[in-house]
């Protein structure tokens, strides 16, 4: 559990009294991302906040380098995420954690899983626990650990196949194990052992959806609501022990069961914050997935999911470059502050309601004080008073020109 002085902080920037904060912190609404070895700056997700968004970094055992990884977290930090994810796996994954680490300004989190069986071909029960430990000892902030993947949901799965199948990659190396070795998931039936290692470190268990849907077919159907039950009575378990948790979620899912998604994790999960990939509202629009993960993810979001993880135009396609990353946090950004427009959040409706002023105003420096995005702002535009696409045929002058009369 975090100090008074950090919860008293983050109420400050929520804009929120210490009171509620509290209130919903110690209710297990809200989690804080924050090591006890991090100096990295607190980041709360949960009830009565702003709405956050994660980017995922991370070199694959094919492609990229620490140095090129240093670039896409430049670029999640520089566009505004408020944590990141390394999800590095190969040969070299400890050398870039290390590096993230060191670098990063925000939070930041890993899928041990990967660190697991980039280590081991065959892990032992117990190496599952000590590579979570050697990484919060490094000062990770938060992990995400498939305890929801089981051998219950692994016999329904292959008596009952997925269009999808299984599409976590954490969850599907889980899966592969529990298959070679006939034995239960460490972290699930082992789980005490983990909220004791977390709480050792203030780290926050993210509870991983290994069985989220990676097809809307499969949406919203027994495996995934399966996993959903499982990871709410694991999240009792964590509060108990003293420790932050949040539950992640799909995935692939329409517009028309977002809510339903939201609404069933809020109940079964009594509350828990809730971390979203995307989600992904259509199968069909590789190569623009971020414009796909922004619709559901503000959807998603408005309905209450509290923190989104972005999704590049590189997903289903292969491993993003820093310009992809960029894209990524934009419209993550856009959606979660499109949703606390909807929710009603004072901040983003100040922010509105000042660039729409300035733009009636044609007040473009005003614009660029208030704008998600500043840097859109060219010198061009500061040159003169209306933009290229109307000229002389402005309709905010024509009304500007109207009210002076009428005022006169």
């Amino acid at each position: 559990m975090q100090t008074k002085k950090i919860i008293r902080q983050l109420a400050a920037e929520e804009g929120i009294s210490v009171g509620v904060f509290e209130k919903n912190y110690k209710a297990g609404r809200i989690a804080i991302m924050k090591s006890r070895l991090s100096k990295r700056r607190a980041v709360a997700v949960g009830k009565d906040l702003s709405v956050k968004i994660n980017a995922n970094i991370g070199l694959s055992p094919l492609a990229s380098d620490w140095k090129t990884e240093i670039k896409k977290l430049d670029a999640a930090v520089q566009y505004g995420a408020d944590a990141v994810m390394d999800l590095s796996c190969g040969k070299d994954f400890l050398r870039v954690l290390k590096k993230v680490l060191e670098r990063s300004t925000i939070p930041v989190g890993t899928v041990p899983a990967y660190h697991l069986f980039s280590k081991y071909k065959r892990p032992s029960p117990a190496a599952f626990f000590e590579v979570i430990e050697e990484q919060l000892a490094l000062g990770v902030d938060f992990v995400t650990v498939h305890c929801g993947v089981t051998r219950e949901s692994l016999n329904y799965l292959k008596k009952h196949p997925r269009l999808g199948g299984v599409v976590s990659r954490g969850g599907g190396l889980i899966f592969g194990w529990m298959q070679d070795t006939g034995w239960e998931n460490p972290l699930y039936s082992d789980f005490g052992r983990l909220v004791k290692i977390a709480a050792k470190y203030n780290a926050v268990l993210s509870l991983g959806d290994g069985l989220r849907p990676g097809s809307i077919s499969d949406a919203n159907d027994y495996l995934q609501i399966l996993e959903l039950k499982t990871l709410g009575k694991l999240f009792l378990k964590a509060r108990r022990g003293g420790v932050d948790a949040m539950i992640e979620g799909p995935g692939h899912i329409p517009l028309s069961q977002i809510e339903k998604v939201v609404k069933d994790e809020k109940k079964l999960c009594h509350g828990a914050p809730f971390y979203v990939l995307g989600p992904l509202v259509t199968d069909a629009a590789a190569g623009f997935d971020h414009i796909t993960s922004a619709i559901g993810g503000a959807l998603a979001a408005s309905y209450g999911a509290d923190f989104l993880c972005y999704v590049t135009p590189a997903e289903h396609l292969g491993l993003p470059d820093a310009d992809d990353v960029r894209l990524g946090v934009i419209a993550s950004r856009v959606a979660a502050h499109a949703a606390d427009v909807s929710r009603g959040r004072p901040a983003a409706l100040k922010r509105d309601k000042a660039v729409s002023r300035a733009r009636f105003r044609l007040d473009w420096q005003g614009m660029k004080k208030n704008l998600l995005f500043p840097e859109v702002i060219k010198a061009g535009h500061l040159s003169r008073k209306v933009c290229t696409m109307c000229g002389d045929f402005c309709p905010i002058e024509q009304t500007r020109r109207i009210m002076k009369k009428i005022v006169k």
